[in-house]
């Protein structure tokens, strides 16, 4: 682990690396700390893993972070406080933010990972550090909705999950819902990365880097979930958010992005990227005209896609509001209808989607109906079973 080199003034500390590296370890003065390494340490910058002692000046090592990642290297950052500087430190391209006085198999874990992810940079071919020369792109398939609580999430992973066990290892679900994302809840999954460490540093353009992220369901679903944390949302870009889902469509045929309630700046760039957009809203007034609202604006921004879906949550015939109703009042057809059922509240509870299993039941043919939608019935099966829509017309 020669790659490294300290910025710190604290011997204890660079003692500490050096201890956890495995050897000795170039020391740079942190104060004054310098406002890049390029012109310290020369040539091949990019394969070098600074690791800054951010104490003597917090905002000038999260400038120096910034600019070393800019470099393309690979940075730990640490700190007497590194809850109070992980954001910042996330933002501006870290690979980490540990303490000071992390323990020596904390701090080689740390470095450790910091030169898996440099070596598997280094590995990447030229075509897949540049996706946007790729000529062949997945589909980028969002599902959005007006407002919270009409099932967007549990359609969003029904329709991964769906999508995954027809085409497995090919299909990546992300969670966009920065502040309040359950997809990994609804999965029953307890991932290792989410949608910070995807979209800080160089990190979206590297599908090497981006693919050590992901998580694997069962059905063979590839996950990156949002932030476990609201306060994460800064952290994350539109940009960044850009980027991310061009290299993931360049890597998977098929990318489920599940977003926030609205018209976040993280879902209009996700439309911007999208090649289908599956709406979803539930059987009443507000959500009715949420949805309609929402289409209106997709309209006038032009990001109301060729390729979009209406599906209609919570249908029941003694609502009073009938799908001829919907359609009349949004000025699109419904194409799938979930009528009302005690399964769809239970698979969020126990984190086990639908279409995960074999089930037969009404909602969860709907849903596959969606599947077949979207990609054309399975030959596999029968068309009769997997095509009932059971909405009231």
């Amino acid at each position: 682990m020669s790659r490294f080199v300290v910025v710190t003034d604290a011997p204890d500390f660079a003692h500490s690396v050096a201890y956890a590296a495995g050897g000795e370890v170039p020391t740079v003065a942190s104060s004054p700390m310098p406002s890049e390494l390029a012109e310290i340490i020369g040539r091949g910058v990019e394969a070098v893993i600074p690791v800054i002692d951010a104490r003597a000046d917090p905002d000038a090592a999260l400038r120096l972070t910034a600019a070393c990642t800019a470099a393309g290297m690979v940075v730990v950052l640490a700190s007497d406080d590194p809850e109070q500087i992980g954001f910042a430190a996330l933002k501006a391209g870290a690979a980490d933010a540990l303490s000071v006085w992390a323990s020596a198999p904390e701090l080689r874990a740390s470095l450790m990972r910091a030169d898996r992810i440099l070596a598997e940079r280094s590995a990447a071919t030229p075509d897949m550090v540049a996706p946007a020369q790729q000529s062949s792109q997945g589909r980028v398939i969002t599902v959005a909705s007006p407002k919270g609580g009409v099932g967007k999430t549990s359609v969003a992973t029904n329709l991964a999950v769906g999508l995954a066990r027809r085409f497995p290892n090919a299909v990546v679900l992300v969670d966009l819902d920065v502040q309040f994302g359950d997809v990994a809840t609804a999965l029953g999954l307890s991932p290792q990365y989410n949608l910070v460490d995807a979209t800080r540093g160089h990190a979206p353009a590297d599908p090497l880097a981006l693919k050590t992220m992901l998580t694997q369901h069962t059905s063979g679903l590839f996950v990156l979930p949002g932030s476990d944390s609201p306060g994460a949302s800064d952290a994350v870009g539109a940009r960044e958010v850009g980027v991310l889902l061009h290299t993931l469509a360049g890597s998977f045929p098929f990318v489920i992005v599940d977003t926030s309630p609205g018209l976040a700046e993280e879902t209009l760039q996700a439309l911007d990227r999208s090649t289908d957009l599956v709406l979803v809203t539930s059987l009443d007034v507000p959500g009715i005209r949420g949805l309609r609202k929402e289409i209106e604006t997709l309209r006038q921004v032009d990001l109301m896609l060729p390729s979009h879906f209406v599906v209609l949550n919570f249908t029941d015939r003694h609502r009073g509001i009938t799908v001829k109703d919907v359609e009349a009042n949004i000025g699109e057809k419904v194409d799938v209808s979930l009528t009302v059922a005690k399964e769809m509240p239970m698979e969020m509870n126990q984190g086990v989607p639908l279409l995960q299993g074999k089930a037969k039941d009404a909602v969860s043919k709907q849903l596959q109906h969606l599947v077949d939608l979207v990609v054309g019935p399975d030959k596999s099966v029968e068309s009769s079973g997997a095509r009932a829509t059971g909405g009231e017309r």
